[in-house]
Parts: structure tokens; C-alpha cells; sequence
């Protein structure tokens, strides 16, 4: 995945990647901070800002006051096209990416442009939802 983005894989970009695949949600920094407690808290940033920098991951801003981070699918170039609909759990504060759902397009009057679209939805997940009978 590294190679495809044209990142030169280092054993802490590895760390970082892999625990992000692991993760199988959106993660904060502090999420990968508590993954990764062998690693510091800035390198994991300067790797986030690789990695965003690349398009391998994209960012959330679910409105919790901490940026969520996923990695991008393969054919992502995080264009506007390629932006799509977040959920975020107000019981147990996760963040998902619903990649099967494009973010809504809106058209703006003439001479705007869109360069990203932030969209998430909030409620409860199934499985809070299912905690709560």
C-alpha cells in the first residue's frame, strides 16, 4: 500500500499503517497513541501527515473535537468524488466511513468551488443500540 502512494516504507509507517488496518474504524491520534505506546505521539503525527499528504488515509472532523483518521481504498485520490458519508456513534464515540455512500453533491452558485465535503451523520451504531434493548 506504501508503494502504491509512493511512500518509502519505514518500520514506524509500517507500525502506524497496520494498526490503522487493524483498527477497522476511523482512529484518532490519541486512538494510535494508546495503540502504539512504543512509538511518540509526534512521530505518529508527522506519519499521519505523510500519509495524508499521499492520499493513502483521509480525515474526519465528526464535530468531537479530534480528527478521525481511515485509510483511503485503493482507487482513492481523495477528490470530491471520491468523498463519502461518515457516521459517528454519540454513545460509544466511534466514527465509520460508509464508503458505499457518496457524500451529496450541492450545487453552488457560479465561481465557487468545492474542494472537500465533510458529511457525517450522527446517532447510534447497531451495536449500542442492541446494548440498549
Amino acid at each position: 500500500m506504501l508503494a502504491r502512494r509512493d511512500i518509502p516504507p519505514t518500520a514506524i509507517r509500517l507500525l502506524v499503517l497496520d494498526a490503522m488496518m487493524q483498527a477497522k474504524q476511523s482512529v484518532s491520534l490519541a486512538d494510535l497513541d494508546n495503540m502504539l505506546d512504543t512509538v511518540d505521539k509526534s512521530t505518529i503525527y508527522r506519519t499521519l501527515t505523510l500519509f495524508l499528504g499521499h492520499h493513502l488515509i483521509h480525515s474526519i472532523d465528526d464535530g468531537t473535537g479530534s480528527f478521525k483518521y481511515a485509510v483511503c481504498g485503493d482507487t482513492c485520490s481523495c477528490d470530491v468524488a471520491d468523498l463519502h458519508t461518515h457516521f459517528h456513534c454519540e454513545c460509544c464515540n466511534r466514527t465509520f466511513c460508509f464508503t458505499n455512500l457518496p457524500a451529496p453533491m450541492v450545487k453552488l452558485p457560479e465561481g465557487f468551488t468545492i474542494e472537500s465535503i465533510n458529511y457525517v451523520l450522527k446517532g447510534i451504531c447497531p451495536e449500542c443500540a442492541a446494548r440498549k434493548g
